[in-house]
């Protein structure tokens, strides 16, 4: 066994930086509609969150098994090859949470460690049957089946409560999507910790520190869960309302279905060591409950780039993982080079992230100002006509002229779920 070296120090210390980003980057999957529904302050549900996130991480290590012995070839696999890999994956989380789209930070991972892999040692270091069968196909399934679930789960729990005054039951409704967004919280500690869990266990491998196929040691695991626990209470705000009101607007009955649906899917895979994007699961989660209320709706011009950024990522993040292990195959100043890129990188997005701040202050805005408000349309106005009014007396009237001023005046009440809406 070898003594830790300063570069594969570097290399712990920077996945450690992509499970915290990896945190805030998809806090959204389990708060967003918790939050957009008023189930939970902004605040408390990030804190939740994060404990439960924590929790997670300790729960299951085949996720990990999976990343640290199944992606890429072992043999051969040098330790600049990971730190590349990492670069690649945060600079990407880091641009899709500039936008606030909920990308998948696991995919921006593997894109990263196959493009890095690839460049370094060329396509046979890949095991292209795990990647198809453990990350190509759960991602094209896992929206695909939450969405369904959680369209069938709304349907019936409309129908189950159709005689049923609707402000009565909202209380437990609300309830009920803080249960299931702890839920959703545990089960992304059980499945994305576990995947900085892996890296940090493939870097100690390539380092002569561990064993290959050794299980992550515990002072891993520890760190990852904090890691990961730190981003979520940070809170990737941005895209929680891209989540919570940028997709559709949903009911607690909605925001309860979906989380559960999403919950679900998302511990079946982890219980099987498949390492799919929670964030596709939650967003197709979240699309289905939109679809599934009657006369309830899809902002489809955000989905579109959603799913944009969804094809875009594993290539996307590869191309970034093979420039980066470029230069650090070039010796110590290309590591340094890499580690300057990665490091102003960050800071230039973090300086246009502040030109239009989005915080737990204004998270549930509807419109925050600048290019982010979606442009009036078809799809908005149908939103309006078929949305409840919100809380409050000044929202009420906020909304009623906002109704007023974009849609004919309908046959019967605004609010009338029972009117279909045209996308």
């Amino acid at each position: 066994m070898e003594h830790i070296t300063l570069l594969l120090g570097i290399v712990i210390v920077t996945a450690l930086v992509f499970d915290f980003t990896n945190g805030f980057h998809d806090t959204a999957n389990a708060m967003a509609t918790t939050i957009s529904t008023g189930a939970l302050k902004p605040k408390t549900a990030v804190a939740m969150s994060a404990v439960l996130n924590l929790v997670g991480a300790f729960l299951s290590v085949e996720v990990a098994k999976t990343i640290s012995g199944g992606i890429v070839n072992e043999d051969g696999l040098k330790t600049e090859v990971i730190f590349a890999a990492l670069v690649g994956a945060i600079l990407w989380n880091l641009l899709t949470w500039l936008v606030g789209l909920p990308s998948s930070s696991s995919h921006a991972l593997f894109g990263g460690l196959i493009g890095a892999a690839v460049m370094s040692m060329g396509w046979s270091s890949i095991n292209g049957g795990t990647v198809v069968t453990k990350i190509l196909i759960p991602a094209l399934a896992a929206p695909l089946v939450a969405g369904l679930a959680a369209m069938a789960a709304t349907r019936l729990t409309y129908r189950i409560g159709r005689n049923t005054d609707t402000k009565s039951t909202a209380k437990g409704y609300r309830a009920g999507q803080i249960a299931s967004a702890g839920l959703v919280s545990l089960a992304h500690g059980t499945n994305d910790a576990q995947k900085t869990m892996g890296i940090i266990t493939l870097a100690l491998v390539t380092g002569g520190v561990l064993n290959p196929g050794a299980n992550p040691p515990m002072w891993v695991i520890v760190s990852a869960g904090v890691a990961i626990a730190l981003g979520t209470y940070l809170g990737g705000w941005r895209i929680i309302r891209t989540m919570g009101k940028g997709l559709t607007d949903l009911q607690p009955q909605q925001g309860f279905a979906a989380q559960t649906s999403a919950a679900t899917v998302i511990l079946a895979s982890s219980h099987i060591g498949f390492s799919l994007s929670t964030t596709q699961s939650c967003s197709g989660a979240v699309m289905g409950a939109g679809l599934g209320r009657k006369g309830g709706v899809v902002r489809w011009s955000t989905a579109t780039r959603m799913f944009v950024a969804w094809g875009l990522t594993l290539p996307a993040a590869g191309l970034v993982g093979a420039g980066a292990e470029f230069l650090t195959k070039q010796g110590p100043w290309g590591i340094a080079a890499t580690a300057a890129l990665l490091v102003g990188g960050s800071a230039v997005i973090w300086v246009l992230s502040r030109r239009n701040a989005v915080d737990h202050t204004n998270v549930a805005d509807d419109e925050i100002g600048g290019s982010d408000a979606e442009p009036a349309g078809v799809v908005t106005t149908a939103i309006a006509a078929v949305t409840p009014p919100p809380t409050g007396a000044a929202a009420t009237a906020a909304d009623d002229d906002h109704v007023k001023a974009t849609i004919p005046a309908p046959t019967g009440s605004v609010a009338d779920p029972a009117r279909p809406a045209t996308v």
